[in-house]
């Protein structure tokens, strides 16, 4: 978009100052993100503005009463605890001039503005351990936040996004349909993810029978989902909560593991790079429990390196779906990309299965040392 429409939009917003330019920020998937400067009073401030995709959320606006909800209850939390700077340690929804936590225009597309957390970044992968037990603190502290969040259940912006059955009977018809002629292309892959089909029910089956509860859960716990300050190295805020939602804390944890614990980038071709380090592994169980261990019961924690390897095995699974249904969801920059992301997933399930021991100890023997110290 052009500097004149951005500067449109933005007007639509309790803006305190003069719009003094955007341009595209980040590297995310699914929303069209800048980064605004506005001039206050003669000193530079900064938004970040987002147009939320439709064609993935279909409901933007319930998506928005979501984050709003979320924002507001995690600052009061912050502010009640005696945090002095809660506007930084959760997003901050800016109200449109008509008082919504969005803005439509005249497209019909869907807006917001936040403010923008300053002196913090996110990193698409792991460069020490202290980073992973950062994040991992970080989406334990988003959790236990909003363990009392008042008023009706929250929206599910995209339904079963987290239910391993449901994404595991698409992947089937998808195999019945084959729209694109796929199949033959991803045979070793499609065997692959046919063999855990005994296993894919297991969390949702434990949620129904109510032996793991429901709670909210950010769904989408990358490390670049947690913004980490530039001076201290402490994590400080967790963002893109478009998949904050009603989920289950093993998923949430799982996938903070699948991204957080192997050297290679999602997309990496060599696979010989893929491998889940150990000790990363366990710097993220010390993190996350550190900050759940008062409110996690034993169920979740006895499946957290479980989750690890389910929430694996499904955004693999969710890669080739989408491969196979013609790359409608995640945006590719090669005709394969799908199916080189499903396969680094493949390699790391099969890396946790060689150390499953191993990483099964590991979450044991960091929830002992909690409960001693």
């Amino acid at each position: 978009m052009n500097r004149e429409a951005l500067a449109n939009v933005c007007a639509n917003f309790r803006i305190l100052g003069d719009f003094v330019e955007a341009h595209s920020y980040g590297n995310g998937h699914i929303n069209d993100t800048y980064a605004v400067s506005v001039d206050q009073a003669g000193r530079p401030l900064r938004y970040i503005l987002q147009r939320i995709n439709s064609h993935v959320f279909h409901e933007p606006i319930k998506l928005m009463e979501n984050v709003h909800r979320i924002c507001v209850e995690s600052q009061k939390r912050l502010q009640e605890v005696g945090r002095p700077d809660a506007s930084r340690r959760s997003l901050t929804t800016v109200l449109s001039r008509d008082g919504k936590a969005y803005s439509c225009d005249d497209e019909g597309e869907i807006w917001r503005l936040y403010l923008f957390i300053e002196g913090a970044v996110g990193y698409d992968i792991v460069e020490n351990r202290d980073q992973a037990y950062q994040a991992a603190k970080a989406f334990g502290a988003f959790q236990q936040l909003l363990t009392e969040l008042p008023g009706k259940r929250l929206h599910e912006t995209i339904k079963d996004f987290h239910n391993t059955p449901s994404r595991f009977r698409r992947f089937e018809e998808l195999l019945q349909e084959d729209p694109l002629k796929r199949k033959d292309s991803a045979a070793g892959e499609i065997d692959f993810y046919r063999s855990f089909a005994d296993q894919v029910s297991r969390l949702t089956d434990l949620n129904a029978s109510g032996r793991i509860p429901e709670r909210v859960t950010h769904n989408d716990t990358k490390l670049n989902n947690v913004l980490i300050d530039t001076q201290t190295n402490e994590a400080v805020c967790v963002i893109d909560l478009d998949t904050a939602m009603p989920g289950l804390a093993p998923y949430d944890f799982g996938d903070l593991v699948r991204t957080s614990t192997s050297p290679a980038a999602e997309d990496e071709r060599d696979l010989s790079k893929v491998c889940l380090i150990p000790e990363l592994f366990k710097a993220i169980t010390q993190g996350y429990l550190e900050t759940t261990y008062g409110f996690l019961l034993p169920e979740e924690r006895s499946n957290l390196f479980f989750g690890a390897k389910l929430m694996t095995y499904e955004v693999g699974l969710r890669f080739l779906t989408d491969y196979l249904e013609g790359d409608r969801y995640f945006k590719i920059s090669s005709p394969d990309h799908n199916l080189v992301r499903c396969r680094t997933q493949m390699k790391l399930v099969q890396s946790m299965q060689e150390q499953s021991h191993l990483l099964e100890e590991i979450v044991e023997s960091c929830y002992e040392g909690i409960q001693a110290s």
